[in-house]
């Protein structure tokens, strides 16, 4: 893995906006920031990092069983009753067990990773339930390779697994007539990412509607509408569900008609306490990090805390031979977990955070992300990435 300059598209800005992805260079207000061919917010392609083919082969692997030893999770914490210790109520404990008994589908997910000094990956976490850069994944970093790199690989068939399994998820809900996406439409990023999904869904043949989180409304018996007081079915929410547990309308999430893309039992993987969990069921695993709900575990040595729930890797610090880091936040009032401290690869002073994409289960994509500091957060750069056969 190497980080190699490359000289920028000259257009870039233009050549992103044409494939929707308009938020590249916004700044907190949501407002498009001024660039030119070497100014960079968000996206930048001043840079590229360079794979050898083992590597992804590494990644595609690891990727592949974890997935397996997280399903494998949710069945143990389901038979054993473990909520409680993920700081899951009792009635959202009882939609999990519907959504998992009844095997409601997946669409996708995010596994954030490293490798060690040795190539081998290590799992920092699993977004499961509503991850994000996904049009910069799939069809950003593509048209950049084909444009700068067209003699290289990407790991990177996101755009196919997605309408393949969209095609797959309208034969199984064949009698959903309206597939929703809903998102806050306040976020233009949540709405871009949303857009692209909604793209991917109409070429599998779905009839598709865009819907405002702010305008659903519910009849009070179970039933949710969208601001045309259409009613919902089969809905897409870029919505974490640890927020729905708590809303007004949790009361009406177990008895209501909807299906949900995530399903409800993501929600356990959604988790970070699923961390200390995994390391139990499976201790010494190679892509795992040792992970605890003591901090005690890891007297003397590195860590990571990090809040059961959290977004953008706020609220989380690192106890590290270099001192503590630390990411202001608000999280944490369900707890915290306590994780090996393995540092994430640096190149040029940045440190790198990679980002593998499962659909249906099949790992099907790679991101690339990169912070000054060694937390990874929602302005970190997101940069593309290609690699070289043999």
């Amino acid at each position: 893995m190497k980080r190699i300059a490359q000289t920028p598209r000259a257009d870039w800005p233009q050549q992103l906006e044409r494939i929707g992805f308009h938020f590249h260079s916004l700044d907190e207000q949501n407002l498009p920031r001024q660039v030119d061919r070497n100014t960079f917010f968000y996206w930048r392609e001043d840079v590229a990092y360079e794979f050898e083919a083992q590597e992804i082969e590494a990644l595609y692997a690891a990727a592949l069983d974890l997935n397996q030893r997280c399903l494998e999770a949710v069945q143990h914490v389901i038979d054993h009753d473990l909520f409680a210790r993920l700081a899951i109520a009792p009635d959202f404990a009882e939609l999990i067990r519907a959504s998992w008994d009844r095997d409601e589908p997946t669409l996708f997910g995010r596994f954030d990773m490293t490798m060690d000094a040795l190539g081998v990956p290590k799992m920092y976490e699993f977004n499961a339930d509503t991850p994000t850069s996904l049009i910069e994944s799939s069809l950003a970093q593509w048209f950049w390779k084909a444009a700068v790199r067209p003699d290289a690989d990407q790991f990177n068939s996101l755009h196919e697994a997605l309408v393949s399994r969209w095609q797959w998820l309208r034969r199984h809900y064949r009698d959903a007539r309206v597939l929703h996406f809903a998102c806050m439409f306040d976020s233009q990023e949540d709405v871009c990412n949303v857009e692209y999904l909604m793209d991917t869904a109409l070429q599998a043949g779905w009839s598709v509607k865009l819907t405002d989180l702010e305008q659903v409304g519910s009849d009070g018996r179970g039933g949710f509408y969208d601001g045309d007081d259409q009613p919902m079915e089969l809905v897409f929410k870029l919505y974490p569900w640890e927020w729905m547990a708590t809303s007004d309308y949790r009361t009406e999430l177990a008895g209501c008609a909807v299906r949900w893309v995530e399903p409800p039992w993501k929600a356990v993987l959604s988790n970070k306490a699923i961390l200390p969990i995994l390391w139990d069921l499976f201790p010494g695993h190679p892509n795992l990090l040792e992970a605890s709900f003591r901090e005690a575990t890891f007297a003397g040595r590195s860590y990571a805390r990090k809040p059961f729930l959290s977004r953008e890797g706020e609220s989380v610090a690192l106890v590290t031979p270099q001192g503590r880091f630390e990411n202001p936040g608000e999280y944490g009032e369900e707890g915290f977990i306590y994780q090996a401290y393995s540092p994430a690869q640096r190149f040029d002073d940045r440190y790198t955070t990679l980002g593998v994409w499962l659909v249906d289960d099949v790992p099907s994509g790679l991101c690339v992300r990169e912070e000054l500091g060694p937390i990874a957060k929602n302005t970190s750069f997101f940069v593309p990435h290609y690699f070289q056969h043999g």
